[in-house]
């Protein structure tokens, strides 16, 4: 073989790699959590080949820190301008926490990878570091979260609640200078910062159920943009991202959304998909639960069952109450 036919052959190879190799853009808020996520993918993507660069994009949510998410009046309220970045291609992908993506997204854009899932659990943090039982008459937690405000009224309707937002650090920071004798957030963000040494105790599914798709990211894209869901369809875990269609085919039948009290949780276990769902009104006086099970290759079918198994107890009169 010549020297030309050599290098021709080595151009070509190179050809080749600049063509996988990919020069990418994610798009993420700035919080802290946000950017631990956004860094976690661009690693990922970076061992891979890919030049990855991360875009912090404040959204409306960000803006809003003072007004009760349930106020709010917003759809979409930590994801909408990123998905706007999206669409215009100023970013080529994005990392969201996936409990913050409305079912119905905008035309264009796909969820073509959900990574595996963190502990979906709620956590209970005290400043006490006493466990849940001890917490005093009328205590006071720190939660903006209806969906757990409505679920802790179950298991203590004494507890007054105080409105939070924040990323985590800012609500440990109030906890300690006495704003609330506790908090309860979700598990995979303590995790992921790298404070479980912070939390008191775990909630268990059947007593605290997560918010749909807790734990679990999002990477979104746009629909046209096939070398880009090539390159990060490799960070879809099938089990993850089955339980949380689920999850999300149960939301979107309901007709709700992430600032209403509404709960779920799917697992995988042998082939077979359960799903949780849980809606309560805002007193916690009432409370439905719904349970079904099915082929995990069937995630769709199983969250359209729980959600009408829901509406037939009477959900839909709960969520047109607020």
């Amino acid at each position: 073989m010549g020297l030309s036919t050599i290098h021709y052959a080595l151009a070509n190879i190179h050809s080749s790699l600049v063509a996988f190799f990919m020069q990418l853009t994610i798009g993420s808020r700035g919080s802290q959590l946000a950017l631990w996520q956004a860094n976690w993918v661009k690693d990922r993507l970076s061992a891979r080949g890919h030049e990855v660069e991360v875009r912090i994009i404040k959204t409306a949510g960000d803006k809003m820190q003072n007004v009760p998410l349930m106020q709010s009046g917003t759809k979409g309220l930590f994801i909408k301008e990123i998905e706007e970045a999206l669409i215009e291609g100023s970013v080529d992908l994005a990392v969201h926490s996936m409990k913050d993506l409305p079912t119905d997204q905008p035309a264009g854009l796909a969820v073509v990878a959900v990574p595996e899932r963190e502990d979906a659990r709620d956590v209970f943090i005290a400043q006490s570091g006493k466990p849940w039982s001890a917490l005093p008459p009328r205590a006071r937690v720190g939660t903006s979260s209806l969906r757990r405000q409505t679920q802790l009224r179950r298991l203590r309707s004494d507890l007054q609640f105080v409105p939070l937002r924040g990323n985590l650090d800012t609500r440990l920071r109030k906890l300690q200078r006495g704003d609330c004798d506790a908090l309860v957030v979700a598990a995979a963000g303590v995790h992921r910062l790298g404070l479980r040494d912070r939390i008191t105790a775990y909630f268990a599914p059947d007593e605290m159920c997560p918010a749909v798709g807790q734990g679990a990211l999002a990477i979104e894209i746009r629909g046209d943009a096939a070398k880009v869901a090539e390159s990060v369809k490799s960070l879809d875990h099938a089990a993850t991202h089955c339980a949380v269609r689920a999850e999300r085919a149960m939301l979107r039948h309901l007709g709700g959304g992430c600032q209403v009290p509404i709960a779920a949780h799917a697992d995988i276990e042998d082939g077979e998909l359960k799903l949780i769902g849980v809606v309560a009104n805002l007193d916690g006086s009432r409370l439905i639960r719904s349970t079904a099970t099915g082929p995990a290759t069937d995630p769709e079918t199983v969250g359209a069952r729980v959600a009408a198994d829901l509406l037939s107890q009477g959900a839909r009169e709960i969520l047109e109450s607020l």
